[in-house]
């Protein structure tokens, strides 16, 4: 199959939507199919066997790691050039776009992928009265391609509530091989503990940005004295979590990946996730995979995969006081930490990569099944 790939976000950006982009562009290469992928510029020119076409692009003023592409720009070469069987575009926002409109223009069948809750960080970044024209201009974006994509059933339903059509759940998955309890290591826990391995230690894995609520953390240092914290991820509030958190208890690595942040997983004893906004959660799964007991909002696409009491530790999204009451459980029942790290395990070895790919070139085929019928007619 020849697939074109357009992402509003792409090496060297580094979040949920790249990691997945990149188990795909892995996926592709052994399998033998053929791809090319249109991003930002900035990146790599290819990856894996795929052919990656950077374009200008300019930083988001509010969110300077974003990278918008103009939906003006003409994308239309690169496409009818590569001929593909059917057009993906990932989170499209405005080069996403332009990716439709040629798509329209060459009679090819587009899949579109929800990855990000916009209207929710801009109600977190103080802009909620943008919320609503947010949904009005997503919902006319992902209304014109034949297939949207949703990571999780809690995000389909809220984007049904919203309007969206011809919705469907493309899950993901997880490198359980990578991540994995065996990776624990002396000296790792000795570098994210900042010299105290003896200390209990918690793990946050993400971007470092004002929509992930990391600041809630510091809640969790002053009622815990002993912990230690490590911040695994980068972004624009950096230099303030530093001061907030700074009090030689926290660790901040930057951006971590591939076997560094397997061993940074598996350093750590349990993983603390205040964000309330995620589509699926990717970095709660790898947690899981790591046999670490967590704590995460009860909200989002961590809901489908983490069961209360079981696989980790829900709190009530907006309740600060409960997010520290979920670590003070973890915490003070070494049991019961155990149990839910050891069937967090289990249940991430079910959810490997392999099955969600199949699971999404099943409904590539469906799209282009479907266009050829139209055509036909």
């Amino acid at each position: 199959m020849r697939i074109a790939l357009i992402t509003e976000t792409f090496l060297p950006k580094v979040d949920g939507i790249t990691n997945t982009l990149c188990y795909l562009l892995d996926y592709l290469d052994r399998h033998g199919h053929t791809s090319l992928l249109l991003a930002p510029a900035g990146g790599p020119d290819w990856y894996a066997k795929t052919r990656v076409i950077g374009l200008n692009a300019i930083p988001l003023p509010i969110y300077p790691e974003l990278k918008l592409v103009s939906p003006r720009t003409d994308v239309g070469v690169y496409l009818a050039g590569f001929n593909p069987d059917v057009i993906h575009v990932v989170n499209p926002v405005s080069l996403g776009i332009a990716g439709l409109r040629h798509a329209r223009k060459l009679g090819l069948p587009v899949v579109a992928s929800y990855q990000t809750d916009i209207p929710g960080f801009a109600v977190r970044w103080g802009l909620g009265l943008l919320r609503d024209p947010l949904w009005t201009y997503l919902r006319w974006i992902h209304n014109q391609a034949d297939l949207n994509l949703c990571p999780s059933q809690t995000t389909l339903l809220e984007l049904e509530a919203q309007g969206f059509e011809r919705l469907a759940v493309w899950s993901r998955g997880v490198d359980t091989q990578r991540f994995h309890p065996s990776r624990r290591a002396h000296d790792w826990r000795l570098r994210l503990s900042a010299g105290h391995p003896e200390a209990t230690l918690l793990l946050y894995v993400g971007r470092v940005a004002r929509e992930k609520r990391v600041d809630w953390l510091r809640d969790v240092l002053d009622v815990f004295p002993e912990v230690r914290l490590a911040v695994v991820g980068d972004g624009p509030v950096r230099p303030e979590l530093q001061r907030l958190l700074g009090d030689g208890r926290t660790t901040f690595t930057g951006y971590l990946s591939g076997n560094e942040l397997a061993c940074a997983y598996a350093a750590a004893d349990v993983f603390v996730f205040p964000a309330a906004n995620e589509t699926f959660g990717n970095v709660v799964l790898e947690a899981m995979a790591s046999g670490l007991p967590v704590v995460a909002a009860g909200s989002g696409g961590p809901l489908d995969f983490v069961r209360d009491g079981e696989t980790g530790l829900l709190f009530a999204p907006e309740d600060r006081g409960a997010f520290v009451a979920a670590v003070r459980r973890v915490l003070g029942d070494p049991a019961l930490a155990r149990r839910l790290g050891a069937v967090a395990r289990a249940d991430a070895e079910m959810r490997g990569w392999s099955a969600k790919f199949d699971d999404l070139f099943s409904a590539y085929q469906s799209v282009i099944s479907h266009s050829a019928i139209k055509c036909a007619a």
